[in-house]
């Protein structure tokens, strides 16, 4: 009989539990910024840090807050171009940037299959197998460099891209125009 009732105590006392905790979920709900969880979407998700900030959560509230909105160069100028949009601030172009994008490239015939690279890339854009050498997914990598850092042999470096017929543009700001007489 001690059981049962020690039983039905519990419950009780769960019930009244449960039932603050409800309403304290009700009452002091705090509602998010719809700007920053717009803006959050429109980011990479590659948690870099290279904007300055720990990941693309807080660069989000600190863009929503008046911060600038070209810090990101894993999303490049088409991710500033659609922040501008959400904001209705001035497209800049990205923050430290060179208009050369890098990648990864792992010098394979040092690596030695340790997976730290694996592990510390955002995007999955490494492969390989452990004690097995790896490779970079060119098209998958967002130049982050938080691949490097992790290397115990160095193999790791971030190169350029070269151009495909898809990727290329006119620069049109780069070319004068002079005239002929």
């Amino acid at each position: 009989m001690t059981l049962v009732s020690a039983l039905i105590v519990l419950g009780i006392l769960a019930l009244i539990f449960g039932g603050i905790l409800g309403y304290a979920a009700i009452r002091f709900k705090v509602d998010a910024d719809p700007l920053v969880e717009q803006i959050d979407e429109v980011l990479p998700q590659t948690q870099c840090g290279q904007c300055g900030y720990p990941g693309c959560k807080p660069y989000a509230q600190a863009i929503a807050d008046g911060d600038e909105i070209n810090k990101c160069p894993p999303g490049g100028d088409a991710t500033i171009q659609k922040i501008a949009d959400l904001t209705g601030r001035e497209v800049k172009p990205l923050e430290g940037g060179d208009d050369v994008k890098k990648v990864a490239y792992i010098r394979e015939d040092e690596c030695i299959g340790c997976t730290k690279c694996i592990q510390a890339c955002p995007v999955d854009a490494i492969v390989g197998a452990s004690k097995a050498m790896h490779t970079v997914l060119i098209d998958e990598c967002t130049g982050c460099d938080l691949c490097v850092e992790p290397c115990p042999v160095d193999c790791i470096d971030m190169v350029p891209v070269a151009g495909k017929p898809e990727t290329w543009r006119w620069q049109l700001n780069k070319i004068e125009i002079t005239q002929v007489s």
